[in-house]
């Protein structure tokens, strides 16, 4: 039997991911909020939903990924939500927003009480890992649910892995996000020593590369750094989000609440900008 998909939220992400899906042969019709988005999927073969309820009964698989814990409950539970009374039952959602694991609890609840099934499932990755299909999906909930969304999840990612109940794929990606954002400072801060001390950011680069230390990570961002290049791949607003995020699950430890409190007072004059810039705020 054909599984029809369903997308909402056609962001930086989402745009990709959709694609991903229709060229592995899905029949998939998408849904964003802000009108205009869906110009590129729609041209490669997507229909187009009028209403996330309106999506809810055309597909059999509807995949959420937009910003924040507020957008999930608006696609959920606003004016024509995948959710409002009456809606059709028997549909896996997999919300693959990174949220907090209170949403997808009680989104879960929710879903289970309308006769329909809920994973959450936020992805590790940008948009190249996007585009390629490497992202790192961490999946929480049911795993007899997970086995079944398996398929679509290996057409968008290098690895699917089942990390517990629902709301557990949520705080795997608080805690990713979380080293994330230590390490961008902690690169910044070497960068910052190294400058101090009238040493060669590209040497810094050069030896970290070649040490246990470098990571692909290190190289893209240590490049960006030595470019000037701060276009966001992964915006300061967003690790902002993510660690206040983890602040509310329980975060309390030193790195993670001294990152948190740098990235918010970068926010102020880079928030559009990418993680990486914390470079410039912190030398301020």
């Amino acid at each position: 039997m054909e599984i029809k998909i369903g997308w909402i939220g056609l962001g930086k992400m989402g745009i990709p991911m959709s694609m991903r899906l229709i060229n592995a042969g899905y029949t998939v019709t998408v849904y964003n909020r802000t009108k205009g988005k869906d110009e590129r999927p729609a041209s490669e073969g997507a229909l187009v939903a009028s209403s996330p309820a309106d999506l809810m009964k055309q597909t059999d698989i509807i995949v959420v990924m937009v910003s924040d814990d507020q957008a999930v409950r608006d696609i959920f539970l606003g004016h024509d939500g995948l959710l409002n009374p009456g809606c059709t039952s028997g549909k896996l959602i997999i919300n693959m927003s990174t949220v907090s694991p209170g949403i997808s609890i009680e989104m879960e609840g929710l879903c289970r009480q309308s006769g329909n099934y809920y994973l959450d499932a936020p992805v590790s990755g940008s948009v190249k890992q996007a585009e390629t299909g490497t992202l790192v999906v961490m999946a929480g909930g049911d795993e007899d649910i997970f086995n079944q969304a398996k398929p679509v999840f290996d057409a968008l990612s290098k690895l699917a892995i089942h990390v517990g109940k629902t709301g557990s794929g949520n705080t795997m990606k608080l805690a990713v996000n979380l080293l994330l954002g230590i390490i961008s400072q902690g690169l910044s801060e070497a960068v910052i020593f190294t400058r101090d001390h009238g040493l060669q950011v590209s040497d810094l680069v050069d030896v970290i590369q070649n040490s246990a230390i470098g990571s692909v990570y290190t190289k893209i961002k240590g490049g960006a750094i030595l470019q000037d290049n701060y276009q966001a791949a992964f915006a300061i607003k967003h690790i902002v989000k993510d660690l206040r995020l983890a602040k509310s699950a329980g975060l309390n430890t030193p790195l993670g609440m001294t990152a948190l409190e740098s990235f918010h007072k970068a926010e102020t004059e880079f928030a559009e900008e990418d993680i990486i810039a914390i470079v410039k705020a912190l030398k301020k």
